[in-house]
């Protein structure tokens, strides 16, 4: 399945790769809104896929953190 695989690619980035990651997801997400906000996008589904990347990528970092502890 291929959010199993993006997840299990996720476990293996440190966190520096992690971060790298959500702040360019953040990024994608505020463009498609403001895309959305504008009339300019065509697929609405992504802005929901790039949703939950987000929190798959904020789940790994929390469990990192919670595993150094």
């Amino acid at each position: 399945m291929k959010t199993n695989s993006y997840f299990e690619e996720l476990k293996k980035k440190d966190a520096k790769g992690l971060s790298d990651e959500l702040v360019s997801a953040k990024k994608e997400l505020f463009n498609l809104r403001f895309q959305k906000a504008t009339n300019q996008l065509d697929n609405t589904a992504r802005i929901k896929e790039v949703r939950r990347n987000i929190a798959r990528i904020q789940t790994v970092i929390t469990q990192n953190a919670k595993a150094a502890e």
